[in-house]
């Protein structure tokens, strides 16, 4: 069934207007009605779709405001004047990607559901709202960080507007990104085991994932409020769940043989809404008069409806990123069974400049030409980026998790064990024998993995995804050098950021990541400088530079 035919059938939740102003009434704000109750099996399904519904308005925003606004992404001539303005950080209250209503939108109907769902009534003594309760709840704490991280401090409250008077957005106290993280913290926390409903498949797609998990959420909602240990135990125990346990797999891109001839992947195949990797996507119509469609499509890819010129590609900082890193096969003689680590020579003549160091942008990335044009209407050079579908969008991945596992570990004092995620992946084994003793015990359970679950057969490094094998790369490691710890973590720290940007670009990840690092250190050139050479250290934006060194000028206007 189409989310489209299920919509129609939605009677009780109404569209919230907008919060167009922080200094008005906005009397479209109360449009639900007062006796409005859920009180049936079948309002629960009407109402967690009609909240999806909404979630589709904002779908591609997740993406490209944290992508087209970071060091990883270029605009190409053809870019629209909105993504211009996003990308260097001038965006308007008129800017199409810049509409804070879209996100109450969904907070509203949250709200809503939220105050008027009765989670006593039972059917065979189990509470038939609980699973949706669950789950509008962590839309609403997700809904309410996207805001803060674009907006910077927004209006706050938490039950629905039902009349004109409380749709007075100045009497509500706004929030910051720590103060949303602490509130949800506490209002999510008591749903961690609760299980996820079931529609069975909905147009095809496999309705678990449309949902948030909410461990992976609190372990977010931790990092942004600097509760570090408490960061790595939610996603330590959300990807080791014993009933459901999550191993990171052997998927990668990688130099098939030492000549460095050709290259084979898997790893591009991981981002398929249907692939295990994808935790959580946010569930397109396939055609606009179903209802909202992606439109990433036209953005990142050649496609007929933008003549096949692509508003956006990598970056030159993305390109010089991925081709320092150090690709490392181990090969083995065939007469003395003897084995060498060998890396790709520097002399060596590559096919494309995306093949040299790690591989994943090669494997995202595919450009091709059509030979020549009788007309410049139409481009002769064609990309698809593999990170972007036309039915979903992507918000939680398995690899997020693991990297923000690998972060929160760090910042809680375990950099050896934060380390061991990118290099070697986490299991019993790599635990015994890559992490000091010393760092094994204070971390307790939060490096304990099953043997039956986690081995070297469903767990490497994520570095290994585009750098061959990496736990035999002798030069990626912490500098013996290194023996304060504040240096140590701020070390690893900075070699996870990069394995951010190799892992997630173009998913909407980076602004972000950067945003946290800078304000946990209390240092905006942490952000202000990488964006500024997104188009190369020898091409530095010295006027945007200028601009982000004032973390206002990060946030979109709220008007």
């Amino acid at each position: 069934m189409k989310i489209r035919s299920i919509i129609y059938a939605l009677s009780l939740m109404a569209t919230m207007g907008a919060v167009s102003s922080c200094t008005e009434t906005d009397s479209s704000l109360v449009e639900f009605e007062e006796e409005n109750n859920f009180d049936q099996p079948s309002d629960t399904v009407y109402s967690v779709m009609g909240i999806i519904k909404k979630m589709q308005v904002i779908a591609d925003r997740t993406v490209l405001l944290g992508e087209i606004r970071s060091d990883l992404t270029r605009l190409t001539d053809h870019a629209s004047t909105d993504l211009q303005e996003l990308a260097n950080f001038e965006a308007t209250a008129e800017n199409v990607y810049n509409n804070a209503r879209d996100y109450y939108a969904i907070i509203q109907n949250c709200n809503f559901y939220i105050a008027r769902a009765d989670t006593s009534i039972k059917k065979r003594n189990q509470s038939i709202f609980l699973k949706e309760y669950a789950v509008v709840k962590a839309y609403r704490a997700w809904t309410y960080m996207q805001l803060a991280l674009n907006y910077g401090k927004v209006p706050f409250f938490t039950q629905p507007l039902l009349t004109e008077k409380e749709a007075d957005v100045n009497l509500y106290e706004k929030y910051d990104i720590k103060q949303i993280a602490n509130f949800f913290i506490d209002d999510i926390k008591d749903y961690v085991d609760t299980d996820y409903p079931s529609y069975s498949s909905i147009g095809g797609m496999n309705s678990t994932r449309f949902f948030i998990p909410v461990r992976a959420l609190l372990g977010d909602l931790c990092l942004w409020a600097g509760r570090y240990q408490e960061a790595a135990q939610y996603y330590h125990d959300y990807i080791t769940a014993l009933n459901r346990s999550l191993p990171i797999g052997v998927n990668s891109v990688t130099w098939v043989d030492k000549q460095f001839n050709s290259i084979l992947s898997s790893y591009n195949t991981l981002f398929n809404r249907s692939n295990s990797e994808t935790l959580t996507f946010i569930p397109m119509e396939d055609e606009e008069y179903d209802g909202t469609i992606s439109y990433l499509d036209d953005v990142f890819n050649s496609t007929e409806d933008n003549n096949y010129y692509n508003q956006a590609t990598y970056s030159q900082a993305l390109l010089d990123l991925s081709s320092a890193q150090r690709y490392t096969m181990v090969v083995t003689d065939v007469t003395t069974q003897l084995q060498d680590t060998i890396s790709p020579a520097d002399t060596l003549a590559y096919e494309s400049q995306l093949q040299r160091g790690d591989l994943r942008l090669y494997s995202v990335i595919t450009t091709r030409s059509v030979g020549e044009s009788t007309t410049t209407d139409y481009s002769t050079i064609r990309q698809t980026n593999a990170k972007v579908s036309t039915n979903s969008v992507n918000i939680y991945r398995l690899a997020h998790v693991y990297l923000r596992y690998a972060e929160a570990l760090n910042r809680a004092g375990y950099p050896n064990a934060a380390f061991a995620v990118l290099k070697y992946g986490l299991y019993p084994s790599t635990v015994q024998q890559y992490v000091p003793e010393e760092e094994r015990t204070q971390a307790g359970d939060l490096l304990t993995f099953s043997q039956y679950q986690f081995s070297r057969d469903n767990t490497i490094g994520i570095h290994s995804r585009g750098c061959g094998t990496a736990n035999a790369d002798t030069t990626y490691a912490i500098p013996a050098t290194l023996t304060d710890k504040n240096a140590i973590i701020e070390y690893v720290e900075d070699l996870i950021i990069d394995e951010m940007a190799l892992e997630e670009c173009f998913e909407g990840q980076r602004l972000y990541d950067l945003m946290r690092v800078a304000l946990r250190r209390g240092d905006n050139t942490y952000l202000a400088r990488r964006i500024a050479s997104r188009n190369g250290s020898n091409n530095f934006n010295d006027d945007l530079y200028q601009r982000l060194l004032t973390e206002s000028n990060w946030y979109l206007p709220l008007e």
